[in-house]
């Protein structure tokens, strides 16, 4: 994989619902290059990740 670009919520959640919104920025809120990204989704035992097309 590569580098950790930047963590969005590091904090316990009450259950339900969740959205989050990530605006192309680094943990510098630098703007970050248009290509593919990996993100992962992490919940007590539960993790996955995914990829996502950033296009600008």
């Amino acid at each position: 994989m590569g580098r950790k670009i930047k963590t969005l919520v590091n904090d316990s959640q009450t259950a339900g619902y969740k959205s989050i919104q990530w605006n192309a920025t680094n943990d510098r809120n630098e703007p970050v290059s248009a290509g593919l990204y990996l993100y992962t989704i992490q919940a007590g035992e539960f993790r996955q990740t995914k990829k996502m097309i950033l296009l600008k």
